[in-house]
């Protein structure tokens, strides 16, 4: 379980594809704090760490994580969202965000305000019915409030800091970016589906 507070902006050191499943190397200032088969966010995606040296670890996507997130996506060099799972006695700064992405969403637009970006992005028919204005989402495993919402479009506003210790600061137009929809959300609306049937 993670907050969507991101700790640092890791960096993706190798690539590699074996058996299907890709294998990163990422480098971090935690690297040597992290023990075997520890869960760490990697741009929202919940993965468990093989450590290697004191600066940097490997992970393994598997398929599905693969067909579901950006991470297919990422090269040599690229900078990647890292968060530790959250400790049972420390603060929910963020929501809860299980490390389970739902899918990707499409950045339609960057408009940079005085202080402040807003990010505008286009998700499915089905992941519609998850955005509430004012609710909760985690992009790219940063946890963000959902200012404007209209048919399968949304925006989020994005503080200089949040710009500055994450990669949006790197996001653009037509990018695909991470999104893990609120849980609350989720198991409501398979609740209503279900009592509807």
């Amino acid at each position: 379980m993670f907050t969507g507070i991101i700790e640092e902006l890791g960096t993706v050191k190798n690539l590699a594809m074996k058996g299907g499943n890709l294998h990163l190397q990422v480098s971090s200032s935690f690297a040597g704090k992290l023990k075997l088969n520890e869960s760490v966010s990697h741009n929202g995606a919940c993965l468990s760490v093989k450590p290697i040296s004191k600066t940097y670890y490997e992970v393994m996507a598997v398929k599905e994580t693969l067909d579901k997130t950006n991470l297919k996506h990422l090269n040599v060099g690229d900078k990647i969202n890292l968060e530790r799972s959250i400790p049972a006695n420390g603060r929910i700064d963020g929501h809860f965000v299980q490390g389970h992405v739902d899918g990707t969403v499409t950045c339609k637009s960057v408009e940079k305000l005085k202080g402040s970006h807003v990010f505008t992005f286009a998700c499915s028919k089905e992941g519609s019915k998850l955005v509430v204005q004012k609710g909760s989402i985690a992009l790219n495993g940063v946890s963000l409030t959902i200012a404007n919402t209209k048919g399968n479009i949304f925006s989020v506003a994005i503080i200089p800091y949040t710009f500055e210790h994450t990669n949006f600061g790197t996001i653009k137009t037509g990018d695909v970016v991470n999104v893990e929809y609120d849980i609350l959300g989720k198991y409501l609306l398979n609740y209503l589906g279900k009592t509807k049937k």
